[in-house]
């Protein structure tokens, strides 16, 4: 089901708030727009654990524990290596997301405190 045009301008309007007032929450979750994937990390860790597991099979295979324990932690690095995400490019904020929080001058009430007001008014009966 579709949400009604006041409710995308409500998720809008939210959305816009978020990324002016808790940019560092919006960076750790939602990461950075814009940005590729590094093919040559993601090439290089799943090889590294393809071999770490031929090398635990082969561990397992001829009871050598240091073999096998070698294969694990080549697997793991593997893992680590195609999921780690490069540090490459700086970390800024879309174009778009920037000129919208310039754009709005700001309000002495923020959202959540103009979303409260709304309910009091909405419990009195004012609304």
């Amino acid at each position: 089901m579709p949400l009604s045009e006041q409710e995308q301008r409500l998720l809008e309007e939210m959305e816009r708030n978020l990324y002016r007032n808790d940019a560092d929450f919006v960076h750790a979750v939602g990461g950075v727009r814009g940005r590729r994937p590094n093919y040559r990390a993601i090439v290089l860790g799943v090889l590294l654990a393809v071999a770490g597991v031929g090398a635990l099979i082969v561990g397992v295979a001829t009871q050598l524990l240091i073999v096998g324990i070698l294969g694990f932690a080549l697997m793991f690095a593997g893992v680590l290596v195609a999921i780690t995400p490069s540090k490459r490019g700086a970390a800024t904020p879309a174009p778009s997301e920037r000129s919208a929080g310039a754009a709005k001058p700001r309000s002495g009430a923020g959202f959540m405190d103009r979303m409260n007001d709304r309910w009091d008014r909405r419990q009195d009966g004012h609304e």
